[in-house]
């Protein structure tokens, strides 16, 4: 498996991740849940998330100024 394989895969299960945070935020907020520090947490994780995917997402596809 070639390096460019790899970061696909890894994109692919940061985004499952990303996903599923996303999921689980809006049950908790459904729910009217009080564990604000829960919800602190899962928001800052899906941050997170989303820079990684976005490094990714650039490692794979470079900005090419024209």
């Amino acid at each position: 498996m070639n390096d460019t394989n790899k970061l696909i895969q890894i994109l692919k299960n940061f985004e499952q991740e990303h996903r599923d945070l996303d999921e689980i935020l809006t049950q908790l907020q459904e729910k009217k849940t009080v564990d604000f520090l829960q919800i602190q947490r899962l928001k800052k994780r899906k941050l997170v998330l989303k820079d990684k995917i976005n490094e990714i997402k650039n490692r794979l596809e470079p900005d090419i100024i024209a």
